[in-house]
């Protein structure tokens, strides 16, 4: 149940993750939902049936009205990706605080629109990667950080896909070039280059190249893709995301004395259960190799949680919403920044396939 302090969410349209995320703003104990917007008001009032929304809960016939309901702390918007720039910038505008669904916009140059209206009328933004709110995520750096286990980071190999079928491939709103123009690139492929920058330290890398064979709808619209990253300190990392293969969110890190993997980066297989899971080995097990190995088993590590990791993203950004609002904080910069390296990323991946497949350099 929610504080009398409770910071006071809208959503912004009626998406499948709008279930998710209404759920999650319902238990988190510092948040509670106070309007949902769609483009009729049918719509909303079904949804709201459908999901057992709470009665006080406003149900708007437009996205303006709860971009404009005074009672409204904070938006989660989750609609299209073409659509972001407008709203999420209308709604900083207004004095709410942002939390947007990746990919967070099609272009740099859009993401910095939303950044500078978040900035100009003191909001905190926040995208909706989950995993990284997931305490999972804490214990994986921790173990990344441990020199004498891991040693120096080399190597970093992301693999985000599933197969919807034909029919999402070419009619889905994530298929189609005016709503959600980056495709698999940015419904999957966003959280490949996410954990690729987290394990670096967001530390951009020198150069990224798309590799050939990129596969497209036919709209246009990406569908399959891979490529590689350099930083000049020789450390690489590759990813591939697609709508075309097998289910698979895997992240695997190599180190010069360790590595780290897991196969279900974006969802915990077991966070109904209150926990998650990631495997580590080291050079340090050697001497615990059993008979007949060539390597060490790799430990595997449970990491237990309250929340599911939804639930402790709205925790966290209605935490910092909160103290913005008592005058003990300006917003975080820290999670702007990190999106906005993203989308270089992203960007620079979808420049180097609209090149040919040649080297896009990024820099610092």
């Amino acid at each position: 149940m929610a504080d009398e302090t409770a910071v006071r969410f809208g959503i912004l349209g009626c998406a499948n993750i709008s279930i998710k995320l209404s759920k999650a703003i319902e238990t988190a104990p510092n948040a509670t939902l106070r309007a949902i917007g769609s483009r009729s008001l049918e719509k909303g009032t079904t949804f709201a049936a459908e999901h057992g929304l709470p009665e006080e809960v406003r149900i708007y016939g437009s996205y303006e009205a709860v971009v404009e309901d005074d009672e409204v702390d904070a938006v989660y918007v989750p609609l299209p990706t073409g659509l972001h720039v407008a709203w999420a910038v209308r709604a900083a505008e207004r004095g709410k605080h942002v939390l947007l669904e990746k990919p967070v916009a099609m272009n740099v140059a859009e993401l910095d629109r939303i950044l500078e209206a978040c900035e100009a009328h003191g909001v905190q933004f926040m995208d909706g990667t989950m995993w990284v709110h997931h305490p999972r995520t804490a214990k994986m750096k921790e173990a990344l950080s441990d020199a004498q286990r891991f040693g120096q980071l080399k190597l970093i190999h992301s693999f985000m896909a599933y197969n919807p079928g034909p029919e999402f491939i070419n009619h889905s709103i994530r298929a189609k070039p005016e709503l959600d123009g980056l495709g698999a690139l940015g419904d999957v492929g966003w959280y490949s280059i996410r954990a690729i920058l987290w394990a670096v330290d967001y530390e951009l890398p020198k150069s990224v190249l798309a590799f050939p064979g990129t596969a497209f709808n036919e709209n246009g619209v990406i569908i399959s893709c891979g490529s590689s990253l350099h930083w000049e300190d020789g450390r690489s990392a590759t990813f591939h995301c697609s709508f075309l293969t097998y289910l698979a969110f895997e992240v695997t890190i190599l180190g010069s004395k360790g590595s780290l993997h897991l196969q279900d980066l974006t969802l915990p297989f077991e966070e109904n259960f209150g926990c998650g899971t990631f495997s580590e080995a080291s050079e340090v097990d050697y001497g615990k190799i059993e008979p007949g190995r060539w390597c060490p088993k790799a430990n595997e590590h449970v990491v237990e949680t309250e929340f599911t990791q939804e639930v402790l993203m709205v925790k966290e950004f209605a935490d910092l919403v909160r103290k913005i609002k008592r005058g003990e904080m300006k917003p975080e910069k820290a999670w702007p920044v990190e999106s906005r390296k993203t989308q270089v990323v992203l960007d620079a991946v979808k420049e180097s396939i609209e090149r040919g497949y040649q080297p896009v350099q990024i820099g610092s």
